[in-house]
């Protein structure tokens, strides 16, 4: 499954937001696949990324599924809140 993050918008930002994504994606993309299904997570075309958005939506589906694959990380947002989750939400990525 390739959930491309872009879809949701280029300035990913806010917790509410990023929550509301989460849900849609749980309701229409993830809902019933099992959690050994591999996901691939998109973030091209994504121009800012914050860590409160992403702490809804990556760090959520990261614990709902075991096979996290993440394409397109170049941008220096996406890196820096990649980084930041890892620190402090000890997530495995």
């Amino acid at each position: 499954m390739r959930v491309e993050l872009k879809k949701f918008g280029e300035i990913l930002v806010s917790r509410p937001a990023g929550r509301e994504a989460y849900l849609a994606m749980s309701a229409y993309l993830t809902k019933g696949l099992p959690e050994d299904e591999a996901i691939e997570i998109d973030f091209s075309g994504v121009k800012v990324l914050a860590p409160s958005w992403a702490d809804e939506v990556i760090t959520k589906l990261a614990h709902e599924f075991n096979n996290i694959k993440l394409a397109n990380t170049d941008n220096s947002s996406v890196k820096a809140t990649l980084k930041t989750l890892v620190e402090y939400s000890g997530l495995k990525l």
